[in-house]
């Protein structure tokens, strides 16, 4: 592996360590504000990895990145939506066509 790539792959880890360390901001904060979450990175992680030819399953993926898996994640963390988080969602989801 060459030096950027194990920067990119460090940087990567480091990202995950801080969203799994702050279950506090959730996932619709993170749509929100940067349009991709937790579930994102996990389907991107599935993408890449077939792309790589290690099939990997999207429950594993989210395992990884949620550090847990996704159900009990969700149970422990997971907050129900606010009426306004979800009208900013929407309302960014209908300006993207």
């Amino acid at each position: 592996m060459d030096k950027k790539t194990e920067i990119e792959a460090a940087t990567f880890r480091r990202i995950i360590k801080h969203l799994q360390d702050n279950p506090d901001v959730q996932n619709i904060d993170l749509m929100n504000l940067a349009n991709f979450c937790r579930n994102c990175i996990s389907k991107w992680y599935v993408s890449e990895s077939s792309a790589l030819g290690n099939e990997l399953s999207y429950d594993d993926a989210r395992a990884l990145v949620y550090g847990m898996p996704y159900k009990e994640y969700k149970e422990k963390f997971q907050k129900e939506a606010t009426k306004e988080q979800l009208d900013k969602f929407n309302a960014s989801q209908k300006n993207k066509g």
